[in-house]
């Protein structure tokens, strides 16, 4: 019988320039239960979105809410889940990987920063490498990069940090926030998937076009959240007020 963790896997292989895999980020069980049923394959929670569900500041959530919230999520769908578990929580590499699994995840984000400060590339490769080793390939790992986020405008230095993290075992690498004209670059330089943030509002390229400029996959952050939340506000204003 294949698992969740491999099929999850296959999904990534394989895809076809402008035909990325495309993954909405639930942020409850609901919202989980709404992208199954729209037909998508895999999700991956946002830790910002889960966050903001549960009354959080990005960034602010408590590792057991955390693992809660995901194992909600997982329980609630019949398709793969990758969860956002920013940067381990402190975590050791087995412990870590054991709530993961615990949880249901079949993958996790894992970012290359601590309090708005890159990481030691050649550390947190070594960190990653032992992540790698725990999960045993029952985890597909996405090891995010940073460096635009931070400001580090240089292709070159996400493309050598992610090179880093391939040999360490990572499955996939997330070079967040990267303009789009460079992702020709990166996608030249970088060895195996490579997942780019996408937008909810039209503002920027569509999926395809991410695609066909080097992305195979896509993700969206906590747009989809947001997007709901500003949905709701709408509504709420045109409720009748006491």
């Amino acid at each position: 019988m294949v698992s969740r963790a491999e099929t999850f896997r296959a999904l990534h292989r394989h895809r076809l320039p402008g035909d990325p895999l495309v993954l909405p980020g639930p942020w409850d069980a609901a919202s989980a239960r709404v992208f199954a049923d729209a037909g998508f394959p895999a999700l991956a929670t946002p830790s910002a979105g889960v966050a903001a569900s549960l009354g959080y500041e990005d960034g602010r959530t408590p590792a057991d809410e955390m693992f809660a919230a995901v194992a909600r999520i997982t329980r609630a769908v019949d398709v793969p889940v990758s969860a956002d578990v920013e940067g381990g929580y402190g975590l050791p590499p087995g412990e870590l990987v054991g709530r993961l699994l615990e949880a249901g995840a079949v993958g996790c984000n894992l970012e290359d920063s601590v309090n708005g400060v890159l990481k030691d590339p050649r550390r947190h490769a070594d960190w990653l490498a032992e992540v790698c080793s725990e999960a045993a390939g029952l985890l597909f790992v996405n090891a995010r990069v940073d460096t635009f986020l931070r400001g580090v405008a240089d292709p070159g230095q996400t493309v050598a940090r992610a090179a880093l993290y391939v040999a360490a075992g990572a499955d996939c690498v997330y070079p967040i926030d990267a303009p789009v004209e460079v992702l020709p670059l990166l996608r030249s330089g970088i060895e195996g998937p490579v997942n780019i943030n996408g937008t909810v509002d039209g503002s920027g390229p569509s999926p395809a076009e991410l695609g066909k400029r080097g992305a195979t996959r896509i993700t969206f952050g906590p747009g989809l959240q947001r997007r709901a939340a500003q949905a709701l506000r709408g509504i709420a204003a045109e409720l009748p007020k006491p």
